[in-house]
C-alpha cells in the first residue's frame, strides 16, 4: 500500500471577518493565491500531473460558488486538464480534503493531490447560504420538525459545550492560552515559512494575521 506524505504547506494570513484586511479581496483569487505560491516554492513538482486538487468551503455561494475549487486552479495556472473539486463539510471541509487525499493515495488512485480550503467570511456573509423560506420544514427546528440543521456554529458550541460539561471558566482559560501562544508564535516568526502574501486592491501586500487566535 503506498505511503502518503505531506511535501509543503502553505496559507495566507488570515483577516477579521467584515472588517479585517481581506476584506476587498475575492474569495477564488484568495484561494489561488497559496495554489500559486505551492507551485512556485517546488519547481522540481510537475503540477499539471495532479491528480486532483480538492478545495474545502463552507458557504457554495457567490465567489465562492461554481466549484471554487476548480475556478481557483485554473486562476492558479494549473493546466486546464488538472481536475479540481469542491468539498462542503463545513468547518472540517479543508481537513476532509486531506483525508480525501490521504485515502485516494494510499488506495492507489493517483499520486499526487493538492488539498485545501478556502472561506472569505466577509464577501459571503453570515447565514447567506439559504433563505428562511427556502428551509425545508422538516428540518429548520421548528415544531414538527425532525432535525435543526441550520443552526449557526456558535449555537452548535453551546449545545456542544452543554453535552461535554465545558464551563464559561474553561472556555476561557483555554482561549486565554491559545491568544498567548499565537501571539508568541506571530512574534518569533514561526509561522512566517508557511505564510504566503496577499496582493490587496490598493497595492500592498497582507503579510500577517490579522487577529492572532
Amino acid at each position: 500500500m503506498p505511503e502518503a506524505v505531506i511535501v509543503d504547506a502553505v496559507r495566507t494570513p488570515i483577516g477579521r471577518a467584515f472588517k479585517g484586511s481581506l476584506i476587498g479581496v475575492r474569495a477564488d483569487e484568495l484561494a489561488a493565491t497559496p495554489l500559486r505560491a505551492l507551485r512556485e516554492r517546488n519547481p522540481q513538482v510537475d503540477f499539471d500531473e495532479t491528480a486532483d486538487v480538492m478545495m474545502g468551503s463552507a458557504s457554495g455561494i457567490g465567489e465562492q460558488g461554481y466549484n471554487v475549487g476548480r475556478n481557483a486552479t485554473l486562476l492558479a495556472g494549473f493546466d486546464e486538464r488538472v481536475p479540481a473539486c469542491t468539498v462542503n463539510r463545513f468547518c472540517a471541509s479543508s481537513l476532509q480534503t486531506l483525508r480525501m487525499a490521504f485515502h485516494a493515495i494510499r488506495a492507489g488512485e493517483g499520486d499526487q493531490y493538492v488539498a485545501a480550503g478556502v472561506e472569505a467570511v466577509s464577501r459571503a456573509g453570515l447565514g447567506a447560504a439559504i433563505a428562511d423560506e427556502a428551509k425545508h420544514p422538516l428540518l429548520n427546528g421548528s415544531e414538527g420538525s425532525l432535525y435543526d440543521v441550520y443552526i449557526p456554529m456558535g449555537m452548535t458550541a453551546e449545545n456542544v459545550a452543554e453535552q461535554r460539561d465545558v464551563t464559561r471558566e474553561a472556555q476561557d482559560e483555554w482561549a486565554l492560552q491559545s491568544q498567548t501562544r499565537a501571539v508568541a508564535a506571530q512574534a518569533s516568526g514561526h509561522f512566517d515559512r508557511e505564510i504566503v502574501p496577499v496582493a490587496l486592491p490598493d497595492g500592498a501586500q497582507f503579510v500577517k494575521d490579522d487577529g492572532p487566535r
